[in-house]
C-alpha cells in the first residue's frame, strides 16, 4: 500500500529549512546584499565593455565595483545587518570584481597579444585572487589569532591586487603603444602581481589603533583627500599610475616595520596546513 505524503505545513520544520520568504527579510539585511548584486553588475559590465573596445568605460566599471565592494560590508555593519548569506555573496562578489573581471579586461586590452603567454598570466592571477581571498576567509574564522594580524595583510589584499594588475592598462591610456613587446612586459607583469596575492608578504592594513590620525593633522588630511580626488578626476590615468607606484613602492617600508615589531615567520600561529582545512589530517 502507497504511503500519503505528510500534510503541507506553511511553517513546518520543511519549510522553514528552505530560508525564510522574502517578506519576511527586513529591509536593513536587503541593503547591504543589493550594494554586492551591483558591484558584481558592475564587474561583468565591464567585462562586456572590454569585449565593445570602450576599454576607459570598462576599467572605469571595475573600479565602481571594487568600490561597491569595498562598501557593502561596512553599510551592513552600519545598519548591523551582517548575515553569513551576505558574508557568502560578498565572497562570490570577490571572485568575479577583484579575480575574473580585472583579468579579462587586461587579457583583451593587451595581454592577447602575447597570445598564449598571455592568457596564461591572465589565468594565473585570476587563481591568485581566488587562492587570496579563500585564505582570507579560513584566517578570518580562525578562533586564535596573532596580535599583527588587526595591522597587518598576509599578502597583498584582492582589491589592491585589481587595482595594481591594470597598471598596463593606464600606461596604455596614456599613450603607449599596446605592442607585442608591451604584451610580453606586461605578461610577466601580471604574474608577479598574482604572486604578490598569495604571497605571505606582510602588508600594513591601516587597520591599528596606532593609525589614527592626530588631531592637528585632521584638516591637513581632508586637504590632501580634496587634492587626491580633484588629481584623479582631472588627470584620472596619470593618477592611477602614480597609485599604483606609490602602493608597490611602499610594500618593503610594510614588511620591514612587520619585522622589527614582530620578528620572522619562524613562529605562525597554527600549522600552515590549516589554511587548506580539507587536508588536515591527510
Amino acid at each position: 500500500m502507497e504511503t500519503p505524503f505528510p500534510p503541507y505545513e506553511p511553517n513546518g520544520p520543511n519549510d522553514e529549512a528552505r530560508g525564510p520568504r522574502l517578506r519576511e527579510i527586513p529591509l536593513r539585511i536587503v541593503i547591504p546584499n543589493v550594494i554586492t548584486v551591483l558591484a558584481i553588475c558592475a564587474g561583468l559590465t565591464g567585462i562586456r565593455l572590454a569585449f565593445e573596445n570602450r576599454y576607459e568605460l570598462a576599467v572605469g566599471m571595475v573600479l565602481l565595483a571594487a568600490f561597491l565592494d569595498g562598501i557593502d560590508g561596512r553599510v551592513a555593519r552600519l545598519l548591523k545587518a551582517t548575515s553569513k548569506f551576505g558574508g557568502q555573496m560578498d565572497s562570490l562578489a570577490d571572485i568575479v570584481n577583484f579575480g575574473v573581471a580585472p583579468a579579462l579586461v587586461l587579457y583583451v586590452f593587451i595581454l592577447d597579444q602575447a597570445r598564449s603567454f598571455g592568457w596564461i598570466a591572465a589565468l594565473i592571477y585570476a587563481i591568485a585572487a581566488g587562492l587570496r581571498l579563500a585564505r582570507f576567509n579560513v584566517m578570518a574564522e580562525r578562533e586564535t589569532k596573532a596580535q599583527w594580524q588587526s595591522e597587518y595583510f598576509v599578502g597583498v589584499p584582492a582589491p589592491a591586487g585589481a587595482m595594481l594588475v591594470l597598471l598596463p592598462v593606464y600606461i596604455g591610456f596614456l599613450g603607449v603603444p599596446p605592442s607585442p613587446l608591451f604584451a610580453f612586459l606586461a605578461s610577466g607583469y601580471t604574474v608577479v602581481i598574482g604572486f604578490l596575492l598569495v604571497s605571505r608578504l606582510p602588508v600594513w592594513s591601516g587597520k591599528s589603533e596606532g593609525s589614527r590620525i592626530r588631531r592637528d593633522l585632521v584638516l591637513p588630511g581632508i586637504l590632501l583627500v580634496v587634492l587626491y580626488v580633484a588629481t584623479l578626476m582631472s588627470f584620472t590615468w596619470e593618477t592611477m599610475v602614480v597609485t599604483v607606484l606609490a602602493y608597490l613602492v611602499t610594500l618593503p617600508f610594510g614588511a620591514r616595520s612587520w619585522k622589527r615589531k614582530y620578528g620572522g615567520w619562524s613562529a605562525p600561529v597554527t600549522p600552515a596546513a590549516s589554511e587548506f582545512p580539507e587536508t588536515d589530517g591527510h
